[in-house]
């Protein structure tokens, strides 16, 4: 019988009522109590990390995660953290950046209602969480929310209060789980040919600036000061403004001469980037060297330059890095 850890970090699969809203209090303990059943086909450990509301993650909470998994990886088959929805593609992105390579399953799930309450998504999201952990054809960092299994890089949260809360953007899921059974659409496992990599450090000063229109560019020089990387969301396929003034190429110029990284990418969540395209974003793109999203997601995009910029800050590393595909991120191969 495979021997799975259970991870909790609070959120609202955690939760219980208090005067002040919703807050996470159960502990990890008390949510595998909810899922007897699981006892069948794999035997259950759980600790709690911390019990916060995923509104409070931050990159700090990402390597605990990480290094919590490092830590017990020898004594278990797999690993399932719950974690609230809100943040959790990020923190699965993240994940997938810190662990890489694993032929262990790094699982994460939530709920979009308690755990103790009568009428909820969370028993059975935990149940397949800890069903596809156990599985012996599952790898890697995924998550799986109602009954889809989702590559950590490519999960998103598009719905706020329905259980089908999660999409995966560009990429198709990698298995359903219906009941006891789990249909793989991509079973791949045999391809691993790397060592399991655990990392240790991200550089948590990545900005982003999501345009509309007729936003000031000195509003970049304010954030140059703060960030060692930015990404721009910008419209459609890519591309900045000039609004006749030149403003943005004066700002990017000024970027690129600090030794910092700007990351172009789309406020549109399906079917990416491609600033080649229109002369407002071939140009810019051309002239400084600019790094393009293509069809990442945003969440993969600033842990995967967190990542990045927590290993070197060298202009070529950074570049070979990011178009480096890790767990599934980025396809497009016309770089």
């Amino acid at each position: 019988m495979k021997r799975i850890l259970l991870i909790a970090t609070g959120g609202t699969i955690a939760c219980k009522r208090s005067d002040a809203g919703l807050k996470p209090l159960i502990s990890s303990d008390e949510l595998l109590s909810y899922v007897p059943g699981t006892k069948e086909f794999c035997h259950t450990d759980a600790i709690q990390l911390f019990n916060i509301d995923s509104t409070n993650i931050q990159p700090k909470h990402w390597v605990a995660m990480a290094a919590a998994v490092e830590k017990h990886y020898d004594d278990y088959d797999g690993f399932v953290i719950c974690h609230g929805t809100d943040t959790m593609a990020y923190s699965a992105a993240a994940l997938s950046y810190l662990i890489q390579n694993s032929p262990k399953p790094i699982v994460i799930t939530g709920a979009q209602k308690p755990i103790d309450m009568e009428i909820t998504d969370a028993k059975t999201n935990l149940s397949d969480s800890l069903r596809f952990a156990a599985c012996e054809k599952a790898h890697g960092v995924n998550i799986v929310f109602d009954g889809k299994v989702i590559a950590g890089t490519r999960g998103k949260k598009e719905r706020t209060k329905s259980y089908n809360a999660f999409s995966s953007i560009n990429f198709p899921y990698i298995a359903a789980i219906q009941e006891e059974h789990i249909l793989f659409y991509l079973d791949d496992k045999e391809l691993l040919s790397r060592p399991v990599s655990f990392y240790r450090t991200l550089n948590p000063m990545v900005g982003l600036l999501k345009l509309i229109p007729s936003m000031d560019a000195s509003i970049l020089d304010y954030m140059a000061e703060h960030y060692d990387a930015v990404i721009i969301e910008s419209f459609g396929v890519g591309g900045l403004p000039d609004y006749q003034t030149r403003s943005y190429y004066s700002v990017v110029e000024k970027w690129i001469s600090l030794g910092k990284t700007i990351l172009m990418s789309t406020q549109v969540t399906n079917e990416g980037s491609n600033m080649s395209v229109y002369e407002v974003g071939r140009t810019i793109k051309h002239e400084f060297g600019l790094l393009e999203s293509y069809d990442m997601t945003l969440e993969a995009a600033v842990t995967k330059l967190m990542w990045i910029l927590g290993q070197t800050q060298d202009r070529d590393c950074i570049r070979k890095l990011f178009y480096q595909t890790i767990n599934r991120d980025i396809l497009w191969n016309n770089f």
